[in-house]
């Protein structure tokens, strides 16, 4: 596996879990096999050597996330607001469990091939263009899931969730500086998410170009 480029700021990091999954048929969508292990294995290896510490939002019973061993945070706005409250959940964890982080990094739970290199480049595009938002992107596609975000924009994320009932990640976000980051969506979108039964056939297919990609040259020939 190359080496994995650590961002030189302290970053707090959130895996996502909190979706209905409905596409699914319901339930817990991160704990489904891949390759033989639960999808959110595969995120949680993909984020912790890239932040400084994270947690998994997630509502209902932590108990079942127990064996991960990570800390689970549920949504401080009730009624299921999406992944922006997620987002929040995710600063107001971060103020006490990090002290030292300004930024906090989201990533998805049902998307196992996200980069290695996601939190460095999101940073370092923040710095660059003195944004208060990093969003990843490919093929085209911004994906705002993906997103890094200054902590000092906690209390105006919490007064648009609660008193103006903002929902859009893209439309909160557009009120600030945001910096956007494209990653190439070649020999395969590390952005692809399982939302359907048959996407599951399709990450374990995927999950062997990511193998042979992560393998030195030398070896690949």
């Amino acid at each position: 596996m190359p080496e994995i480029k650590r961002p030189e700021l302290a970053v707090a990091g959130l895996l996502l879990a909190g979706g209905l999954a409905r596409r699914m048929g319901g339930g817990d969508k991160c704990l489904l096999p891949l390759e033989g292990r639960p999808m959110l294995a595969h995120a949680i290896a993909r984020l912790e050597p890239q932040v400084t510490a994270f947690a998994i939002n997630a509502n209902g019973d932590p108990e079942r996330f127990r064996g991960f061993g990570r800390p689970v945070v549920a949504d401080i706005v009730e009624g299921f607001a999406g992944p922006l409250a997620g987002v929040l959940t995710g600063m107001v964890w971060a103020r006490d469990a990090v002290p030292e982080a300004e930024w906090l990094v989201t990533a998805a739970t049902d998307t196992p091939f996200f980069p290695e290199d996601l939190v460095a480049r999101l940073t370092e595009a923040a710095e660059v263009q003195g944004a208060e938002v990093a969003f990843a992107a490919s093929g085209g596609r911004t994906h705002p899931v993906f997103g890094l975000w200054h902590l000092s924009l906690a209390e105006a994320l919490r007064i648009a969730l609660v008193e103006e009932d903002e929902r859009k990640i893209d439309r909160f976000a557009g009120r600030y500086a945001v910096a956007v980051v494209d990653f190439p969506a070649e020999p395969f979108d590390p952005f692809f998410n399982v939302n359907r039964p048959d996407d599951l056939s399709e990450a374990e297919r995927l999950s062997k170009l990511v193998e042979e990609a992560a393998q030195p040259e030398e070896r690949r020939a």
